[in-house]
């Protein structure tokens, strides 16, 4: 396989976690009766430009269809980081009624609903049918197709070049890296502003988030690899601040190359030299990581067997992309988990691909009273402990295992 970035060989592996199904291809009943498509799941290393890359076998169009179940609005959390981010962009960048903001990967408007709000013009790109009907729903004007230069090209030419674009956790999901970013120089303005928002390469490999890996991330981001994606691309990087988000990532600002005016801040210099300093650029860097991997499966699994042998009942909290990677990784079926317990009605009474575990809405949890929930999407464990605090009443517990196994 060549990168998809700089078209060098690619020989460095980072983790093979077997084979699964596309995370959010959620089953209904009559697809139990069928067999699912899995693919490999295995991640290469650039060692020209250190862009991760998960190795291609499934595409685009089998990952993101018309019933991608993904709906952003279901976290309070998320909502409020929109509604900060929205605030302190109008702030910092004097957005007002004349300004456009074009929002990559829109989603179902979780975050283009505040800029409507305020009365700023907005368009959102988000090609799958599913989101993109309930942003609708909310008045937002959505354009379904996915995003590249083609597409930039004719929102210029229908008078919507944006004075802000905002990508939050997309740009490790497209396959062409480099259309998709050049697509953004030719969207913004002159003097306009690009954000991309997506989970740290450090903090993945640091905090052992191997359940972050699956199909639809086609790469694993650093600031190192980022730059030079976006230099060759058109866009030069000015400053990038550190989120809590996802178990930690970066916003990075981009300008145009070719008119950008905007000074790059010591951030950027600072955070280039702490990836160097941890050794991005080093084969080393990413050679135990595998093994960090299995020690987390084999953890969890114990627990699950443990846990079945002692009469315990589990079940799973948060229907979430990473869960599937964990339990699909860990081999988990429904005698292990009973059900997955989520709040979105797109995916409830459904079943998790691979493992094919029912999904249920939060009613189910309370007439089960399981001794154990399980946290997939462990980024959230506070929001989520705090919201079924009532477990506590039959003494149940939570269950995390990310980067550790803990129950608490």
């Amino acid at each position: 396989m060549k990168c998809r970035h700089c078209e060098s060989d690619l020989k460095l592996s980072l983790v093979d976690l077997g084979s699964a199904p596309p995370s959010n291809a959620y089953l209904n009943e009559q697809m139990l009766k069928a067999p699912e498509k899995w693919f490999p799941l295995k991640v290469l290393v650039c060692e020209h430009c250190w862009l991760v890359q998960t190795e291609d076998f499934a595409q685009a169009h089998e990952l993101f269809d018309a019933e991608y179940a993904y709906f952003s609005s279901f976290s309070q959390s998320w909502l409020k980081h929109a509604e900060r981010y929205v605030a302190d962009m109008v702030q910092r960048f004097k957005l007002n009624e004349k300004s456009r903001v074009v929002e990559v990967a829109a989603n179902d408007g979780y975050l283009l609903q505040y800029v409507k709000a305020r009365g700023i013009p907005c368009t959102g790109i988000e090609p799958t049918a599913s989101t993109a009907k309930a942003a609708r729903t909310k008045g937002i004007e959505i354009v379904e197709e996915f995003f590249g230069v083609e597409l930039a090209k004719k929102l210029v030419k229908q008078g919507k070049q944006a004075d802000l674009t905002a990508a939050n956790n997309v740009l490790a999901h497209v396959p062409d890296i480099n259309d998709f970013v050049a697509g953004f120089s030719v969207l913004l303005k002159p003097e306009g502003v690009a954000t991309f928002e997506f989970p740290h390469l450090l903090k993945l490999i640091s905090g052992n988030q191997f359940d972050t890996i699956y199909h639809e991330h086609f790469s694993y981001l650093s600031l190192t690899a980022v730059t030079a994606i976006f230099e060759r691309n058109g866009l030069s990087v000015f400053d990038v601040e550190e989120l809590s988000t996802h178990g930690g990532s970066l916003r990075v600002f981009a300008q145009r190359i070719d008119a950008g005016k905007r000074r790059a801040t010591e951030r950027v210099q600072a955070l280039l030299a702490a990836e160097i300093a941890a050794g991005i650029k080093k084969a080393d860097f990413y050679s135990n990581f595998q093994e960090k991997a299995a020690r987390i499966k084999n953890d969890f699994s114990f627990f699950l067997l443990e846990a079945k042998r002692s009469g315990k009942a589990v079940a799973a909290y948060g229907a979430a992309a990473k869960g599937n990677t964990l339990m699909n990784y860990a081999g988990v079926r429904p005698d292990m988990i009973s059900f997955v317990v989520d709040l979105n009605p797109a995916k409830q009474r459904k079943y998790m691909p691979g493992s094919r575990i029912p999904i249920v809405p939060e009613a189910v949890l309370r007439e089960a009273r399981p001794d154990y929930v399980v946290i997939l999407p462990w980024n959230l464990k506070n929001e989520v402990m705090e919201q079924l605090a009532y477990i506590r009443e039959w003494g149940g517990k939570f269950v995390t295992a990310v980067p550790q196994l803990e129950i608490a």
